[in-house]
C-alpha cells in the first residue's frame, strides 16, 4: 500500500527542477524520493493548489511566491491517494478520481465496517467479504481482479503508510531548506496538519491491539 500523487500537475513545470514522469503518471511518496521527485511532489501540489495563469514563470521569485501560496492556503489538497497492489496476482487498485490523498486516513473506517467513497473514474470499491475487505480496481485498464486485504491487517497497511508519508515529509522540509529556507518549517507543518501525516486522529488498530 503506497501514498501516491498523480503527476499531470507537474507536466511541462520549470520553476525548479523535476524528474521524469512514469508512464503509469503516479508518484509513490516515501522517504527514499531523490531531490528531484520530492521537486516533481512540490510542483504538484503548488499547481493544485493555485491558479498560476497570472504569475507566469517568467518573472522573477515566481517559484518563491507558490511556494509561499501553498504554505498560505487555507487547506492543502493533494491529487492521488492510496494505491494497493498484490504481489502475488499482481492485481492493483489505484486511486480514483477526486478522492485526494488528504483522505488516505478514512481508510481507517473500514476496519470499522463502515463502507468509504474512494473516488470517480477508475471508480474503485469496496466489499466485506468474510474477515477480508475486497477492493475493486474498478474499470481503469483491463484489470478486473479484486485485491483481498485481512480486516486484521489493514491498520499495519496504514501505519506503514504513514512511515512512508512521513519520511517524504522530512525530504520535503530538506528541500524547502535548500529552495525556499524561509518557508521550510511553516510549510513543512502546513503539509503534515493538512496532508493529516502526524498523530491528530489516530489510526485504527487491529484486532488483540
Amino acid at each position: 500500500m503506497d501514498a501516491v500523487l498523480e503527476t499531470y500537475g507537474a507536466d511541462d513545470f520549470a520553476l525548479w527542477p523535476v524528474a521524469d514522469l512514469g508512464t503509469d503518471r503516479f508518484l509513490p511518496l516515501s522517504g527514499r524520493l531523490s531531490a528531484t521527485e520530492v521537486g516533481t511532489a512540490m510542483a504538484i501540489l503548488v499547481g493544485y493548489n493555485q491558479d498560476a495563469s497570472d504569475d507566469p514563470v517568467t518573472e522573477p521569485g515566481a517559484g518563491i511566491r507558490r511556494l509561499r501560496h501553498l504554505a498560505e492556503t487555507e487547506s492543502v489538497i493533494a491529487p492521488g491517494g492510496l494505491r494497493v497492489h498484490d504481489s502475488t496476482t499482481g492485481a492493483m487498485v489505484w486511486p480514483g478520481c477526486c478522492f485526494g490523498l488528504e483522505n488516505w486516513r478514512d481508510w481507517g473506517g473500514l476496519t470499522q465496517g463502515e463502507q468509504i467513497w474512494l473516488g470517480h473514474d477508475p471508480a474503485p470499491h469496496t466489499e466485506r467479504v468474510g474477515s477480508l475487505i475486497r477492493l475493486w480496481p474498478g474499470t481503469r485498464g483491463s484489470a478486473t481482479r479484486p485485491v483481498d486485504i485481512p480486516v486484521a491487517e489493514l491498520p499495519d497497511l496504514l501505519r506503514t503508510v504513514q512511515d512512508k508519508l512521513t519520511g517524504f515529509l522530512a525530504l520535503a522540509g530538506q528541500w524547502l531548506s535548500q529552495h525556499a529556507p524561509s518557508l521550510a518549517t511553516p510549510l513543512t507543518a502546513k503539509l503534515n496538519a493538512d496532508l493529516s501525516i502526524g498523530a491528530p486522529r489516530r489510526l485504527p488498530t487491529g484486532r488483540g491491539r
